[in-house]
């Protein structure tokens, strides 16, 4: 059985946790937070968790898991 890749993307942007759930970065804080407002800025700082429909998409694309 040969080794199966993984995307290089899913490498850098997510993290699994402990119990299995996926930690995401939120999107829209790189650049024109000028246009955003505090408020925007303030609630989106730090990850988040990845939606449950979404998980199994995410580990697929990780066939061996993230660290």
């Amino acid at each position: 059985m040969p080794k199966l890749k993984t995307k290089s993307g899913v490498k850098k942007r997510f993290k699994i946790t402990a119990s299995g759930k996926v930690k995401h970065g939120v999107a829209g804080k790189r650049h024109r937070l000028i246009s955003h407002t505090a408020k925007y800025i303030r609630q989106n700082r730090g990850t988040s968790v990845l939606a449950k429909s979404d998980t199994p998409t995410i580990k697929l694309w990780a066939p061996y898991g993230l660290k």
